[in-house]
């Protein structure tokens, strides 16, 4: 294998790195809109480099505008290329900005390629004994290669010397200019000799030596002997001169005029003040935090700050974390307590030993009144040598009328686990006024990631202190009671501190907007209690059930890959792509749909789902993968994860991850439990309910389709709900011009799927997909759909607009749910964010309805009920509770009617219930 000496001068094809970054996923954006996904996938490849290499030497090439010497050769040259897209060209000047300000020369020279300038560097470099390092993913820079001249392609890792161009080739080095010549290359236009592919040229090169030779004598190649040979003396004397010109367009200039030779291009220090702006605009945030890491002892400059913040444009002074209070004697205690009862406003943060609000044992807490006044208080320190802390019971006794007081109003960051984390030590926490968290999300939801190091970078410019840098990393981590205090004390007090700020930054901009106070108020942050109740009360599962459904599914599995193994004609590893790649592709010919990122043929679930359309081998690997799945993640993983005390198992509710406000839940994922498969529904026969006590199980029914008939308008669909029709027999009977009572049961699955089909923004492909159908046929019943309800296209086109223009659409609520690639130049980037505005209202409706029915019930049962029902679980429109077996009818009664009445919209509000003694019983 071809071997990298130390220090080699490195030389990077910009230019081939630009346009692999921009055609790789992920397609990134900022909040603005602006496309900086090729930004991020350069720099990233760099940063990777400079890691692996140190080179003190090195150069990013890029292409110059304009034509170059080769267009003047042959004026087809490259002709055949789209323009570049507006959305990458927009993205270079950015992207050079940050090469120049990361300290790495970068070259750009008119009339020459970029492959002529690394060519030219690498030949005074090797001219000088200097080894080179060429970074590419060209092929053409094969003929640069040379015991001194190695090179690297950076998105597959692969490092090619002589050796390796000649085993991938089939050609050494000093041949690729003639294997190019032959076979042309249809990327850059250039024409090669007719009907001669790669296994051709190879054989023409290795009989005759080179292109010159065969120029010189084509009849010697009837000798030869390979197939076709016989034919090939009239075709290069037929275009003779067309292959001259194949070779000099193939050939790389290495002699190029240059400004500076290789030896000035010499790495510089880093700019930070500039990459600071420069990520910060990108909104790069874990590369701005590397940046702005200034640290110890103070936190981020000034000037750091102020360019962290511009976006935002917001003045804020340097955060300085050495003048918090360690609470350690009774007074300063006392003294801090008083303070808390004047303050308009504190910030509280607990720690803990775990992430689990289950496990967690408290550790001590922290507390912010006003910007940089910050204390903490520690109450389980018990790593050896540790300094007296005062009584946890007794301190937890006298703060305990304070963090029950409503009256004293409390802001956190994820309040909902320091909830949960005092609930479990005997106190009720009250008075929850804001979570920053909270205010983030509902400020823009899209913005950023909303933990407290991405608010804090984003919108204070500050890079707090680590967990890893107080506590360590992976087997070595302490837990928090094992920090020592002088480092916890700080990382701790620093939470409440940066807490507070993020408040005073974002409450302001989101009281300027009426509707978004009133999400953030009445709906996220009342519904904190009820998720941290809920999570705190968990469920009761029957672990023995799953066992035998872990039993069942084994065997299902085991038979499945023995007729897996049968089709393919051998034994493999089905969880292996590699030999899947291998048994599809080579063995079985199956056409390749997609590939990866690095060219090989992908194996993707997508992939499997269009290929069980026409062979058998990718469906069983479907239901493989499907079971295998459910498998490790509920039948065998949920008896693990019952706790010991509660005898139930305890998920997590996030309220701050989906954009539209869909809540999510994980250990476990209670949304994902598949509903559609008989194998899925089986688990939630696990979920049960104790003796005396049966499951309730209510939700609404059609609730995105009502809701696209009360924002629509159409009158069809409202006159449909009014009536209590079935919705798709009543859109059968319009799109197939049938009567209501003779719609098949064919007929309505196919309007069922244009339903929710077209509040998806589902194209007439992807409908034809969905029912197996042509595509013209597809087309048709959605055009048939719109001319039945017009009101439903007018919503459309109408919410299109609107996005387009102010950036953002919103749910009846008030919820706004930002599009920041709406107006992206880049046609199949925009068009997904059209049907996500489509869709975001009715869904994030949705979600607001059952985020306000379940404050409704939790207040309902808080007031007039006695144990006779908890609510246990939401999972996407549907509300699960644990009621008295002998209540349940009237129970369910007034559940469907509070969740029926939690909006007012045009259509009726329909929620339906089912009890049982478990879950799937009830559903």
């Amino acid at each position: 294998m071809a071997t990298i000496s130390d220090n080699p001068l490195v030389l990077i094809d910009g230019s081939s790195y630009l346009y692999r970054a921009y055609y790789a996923p992920p397609h990134l954006t900022n909040s603005k809109g602006e496309a900086t996904g090729a930004v991020y996938g350069v720099v990233n490849m760099l940063r990777s480099l400079l890691r692996q290499y140190s080179p003190s030497h090195i150069a990013v090439v890029f292409d110059a505008k304009g034509k170059t010497f080769r267009n003047d050769m042959y004026s087809e040259y490259k002709a055949q290329r789209p323009p570049m897209p507006d959305d990458l060209r927009s993205q270079i000047e950015p992207l050079h900005k940050i090469i120049k300000a990361m300290g790495l020369p970068l070259i750009s020279i008119t009339g020459v390629e970029a492959d002529d300038v690394i060519g030219t560097l690498a030949s005074q470099a090797c001219a000088e004994g200097r080894a080179t390092l060429i970074s590419t993913g060209d092929k053409d820079m094969a003929q640069l290669v040379s015991d001194n001249v190695i090179l690297i392609n950076t998105m597959t890792d692969t490092v090619m010397g002589p050796l390796e161009v000649t085993e991938k080739f089939g050609v050494g080095p000093d041949r690729i200019i003639d294997l190019l010549a032959l076979m042309g290359d249809k990327a850059d236009n250039i024409p090669g000799l007719p009907g001669v592919g790669e296994k051709t040229a190879v054989a023409l090169i290795t009989g005759a030596g080179s292109v010159a030779n065969l120029l010189r004598d084509p009849d010697a190649v009837a000798t030869l002997g390979f197939r076709g040979a016989k034919t090939m003396p009239a075709k290069i004397k037929d275009n003779a001169a067309m292959l001259q010109l194949s070779y000099e367009l193939a050939t790389i200039k290495i002699d190029v005029p240059m400004e500076q030779t290789w030896q000035q291009l010499e790495r510089q220090d880093e700019d930070k003040q500039a990459l600071a702006q420069y990520f910060t605009d990108m909104e790069f945030k874990r590369w701005l935090a590397e940046v702005l890491d200034t640290r110890p002892p103070t936190s981020t400059s000034a000037s750091a700050v102020a360019l962290a913040t511009a976006a935002e444009e917001a003045e804020v002074a340097p955060i300085i974390t050495t003048q918090y209070e360690t609470l350690l004697t009774q007074a300063q205690l006392d003294t801090w307590i008083e303070k808390i009862k004047q303050a308009e406003l504190v910030a509280i943060d607990t720690e803990t030993t775990s992430l689990d609000y289950m496990q967690a044992q408290l550790v001590g807490l922290s507390f912010a009144i006003t910007a940089g006044e910050a204390a903490y208080l520690p109450l389980g320190h018990d790593y050896e040598g540790a300094p007296t802390q005062l009584d946890k019971q007794q301190v937890l006794a006298q703060l305990k009328p304070l963090l029950e007081d409503p009256a004293i109003h409390k802001v956190g960051q994820n309040l909902k686990y320091d909830m949960s984390v005092l609930a479990n030590a005997g106190i009720t926490l009250q008075g929850v006024k804001f979570d920053t968290m909270l205010e983030s999300y509902v400020f823009n939801s899209v913005a950023t990631r909303h933990d407290m190091d991405s608010l804090a970078l984003k919108y204070l410019g500050h890079n707090n202190i680590s967990f890893e840098e107080v506590a360590g990393k992976g087997a070595k981590q302490l837990t928090f009671n094992q920090i020592p205090l002088e480092q916890a004390a700080t990382y701790a007090a620093e939470d409440a501190d940066i807490t507070l700020r993020l408040h005073q930054h974002l409450w302001p901009r989101l009281a300027k907007e009426t509707s978004l106070d009133r999400v953030l108020l009445d709906l996220e942050m009342p519904l904190v209690p009820v998720l941290s109740a809920m999570e705190r009360r968990g469920v009761l599962i029957d672990s023995l059930l799953l066992a035998q459904q872990s039993e069942e599914l084994t065997r299902k599995i085991d038979k499945l890959e023995q007729d897996a193994h049968e089709l393919a004609g051998e034994v493999f590893n089905l969880s292996s792509t590699k030999q899947l790649q291998t048994i599809f592709f080579e063995k079985l010919g199956y056409p390749v749909i997609k590939k990866t990122p690095k060219g090989a043929p992908s194996t993707a679930e997508e992939v499997l789902v269009e290929l069980s359309l026409d062979y058998p081998l990718p469906k069983i690997l479907l239901k493989h993968r499907s079971l295998s799945k459910l498998k490790s993640t509920y039948t065998d993983k949920l008896p693990m994860m019952v706790n010991a005390k509660t005898g139930r198992v305890h998920t997590s509710y996030h309220q701050a991850n989906a954009a539209t406000g869909r809540l999510s839940s994980s250990e476990p994922n209670l949304q994902n439990i598949p509903i559609r498969t008989a194998e899925g529904r089986r688990i939630r026969q696990a979920f049960i309910a104790p003796e005396g006590k049966k499951i309730l199980a209510a939700d609404y029914s059609q609730i995105e389709l009502r809701i696209m008939a009360h924002l629509s308008q159409d009158a069809g669909l409202l006159s449909a709900f009014a009536q209590g029709k079935d919705i798709h027999r009543a859109t059968a009977a319009e799109v197939f011009d049938v009567a209501f009572e003779t719609v098949t049961t064919e007929q309505r699955r196919r309007a069922k799927a244009v339903n929710f089909g077209l509040i998806y923004g589902m194209s007439a492909f992807g409908l034809a997909k969905q029912l197996d159908i042509p595509r013209a046929e597809a087309q048709t019943y959605i055009d048939t759909y719109f001319a039945r309800y017009p009101g439903v296209l007018r919503y459309m086109e109408e919410t299109r607009a609107i996005a387009a223009e102010q950036g953002y659409v919103s749910t009846l609520l008030g919820r706004r749910l930002y599009l920041p690639e709406i107006n992206a130049r880049n046609a199949m980037r925009r068009q997904g964010a059209e049907r996500a505005a489509i869709n975001a209202p009715m869904q994030g409706t949705a979600a607001d309805i059952i985020k306000r029915a379940m404050i409704t019930v939790d207040q309902w049962i808080n007031e007039h009920t006695h144990g006779e029902i908890s609510m246990l679980m939401q999972v996407h429109d549907e509300l699960v509770f644990e009621v008295d077996a002998a209540q349940a009818e009237t129970l369910k009664d007034k559940i469907c009617q509070l969740m029926a009445t939690a909006a007012n919209l045009d259509v009726p509000l329909l929620a339906e219930a089912g009890i049982g003694n478990n879950w799937d019983e009830a559903h």
